[in-house]
């Protein structure tokens, strides 16, 4: 395992705040792209369960692996496959796998979204939320064309005192003060591309420093900047048979391709950017607050967080 990667004459930690390595697509790969982003200095995963069906992935995952920190929630796109005791085999999780965190829960008015009750979103993200207050567990949330929706149901249910985690962000800058005061941490994926940079570099300078994090949401949000050298994904059909994936890098511009969770330095170069911070400062910021956020009571990084 690699102690962090080298950024200049510092050696840094990077703390991939949200990913899904149980996804089908990565998941015969996963131990390799573990140890992958682990050489590039990314050394704690927050994986996050979506449905049910991921849970025992997730829950076998971080017993195999002591980097994985999981987290079990029931996503809105699946809201309706859930089965009539969906909660209470949630809360069996838990109590197995007390180290674990809420997520990914949340709301969708998105393309996707759209095609599930809104109402019926709205019902069992606010249980979620509850149940996240009960075991005093950080959240993350997933938020997509509803974050008006989103600060009311935050201000209903509120506060949040073990932090939530407003995953891959892409909102306005004028909703942050509003979030942030709701106990809302920001975490910031290869989506970030997707914004213009103005209104990118506006929204992140009013992101209080204790409350920024980095994530991959690998398999997706793969970084979408012209030029990149990016990592594969071992066996990614969407990468041409020429060129050599083994090899970790090559230059990547297909929305098509999946991400892998080392392409968080792009994401951390990005954001430093905009921000006007080196990297090796913003590297050290993003993964002192996901400690601070993952060191709950029961944590498997309670006492390493502690140190820090």
């Amino acid at each position: 395992m690699s102690g962090g990667a080298s950024r200049g004459a510092t050696t840094v930690k990077l703390f991939d705040a949200h990913c899904h390595l149980q996804d089908p697509r990565i998941f015969s790969v996963a131990t390799q792209i573990i140890r992958k982003a682990q050489e590039t200095g990314v050394v704690k995963f927050a994986v996050n369960g979506v449905s049910e069906k991921d849970w025992h992935l997730v829950k076998h995952m971080s017993e195999q692996h002591p980097c994985v920190i999981p987290c079990f929630g029931l996503h809105p796109w699946y809201v309706l496959e859930r089965s009539p005791n969906w909660l209470s085999v949630m809360k069996e999780f838990f109590s197995a796998v007390p180290g674990a965190a809420v997520g990914e829960i949340g709301l969708d008015k998105g393309s996707h979204g759209k095609k599930i009750d809104f109402m019926d979103q709205v019902q069992v993200f606010r249980q979620q939320l509850k149940l996240a207050k009960e075991l005093e567990r950080p959240v993350s949330v997933h938020c997509v064309r509803a974050f008006g929706d989103l600060l009311e149901i935050l201000q209903s249910e509120g506060p949040f005192p073990a932090g939530l985690i407003l995953h891959s962000y892409l909102g306005s800058a004028e909703m942050v003060p509003g979030f942030a005061k709701h106990g809302a941490y920001f975490s910031f994926s290869g989506y970030l591309t997707s914004m213009k940079p103005q209104k990118a570099k506006k929204m992140l300078k009013m992101v209080p420093t204790d409350r920024i994090l980095l994530e991959s949401d690998a398999p997706d949000g793969l970084p979408q900047l012209k030029g990149c050298s990016l990592s594969c994904v071992p066996g990614d059909a969407s990468i041409p048979q020429e060129q050599p994936v083994h090899s970790g890098t090559t230059n990547i511009d297909s929305k098509g391709t999946l991400n892998h969770p080392a392409n968080i330095s792009t994401v951390l170069g990005y954001v430093a950017t905009l921000l006007e911070m080196p990297e090796d400062e913003l590297a050290q910021v993003s993964y002192r607050n996901a400690m601070h956020l993952f060191s709950y009571p029961g944590s498997k990084i309670s006492e390493e967080a502690a140190l820090l």
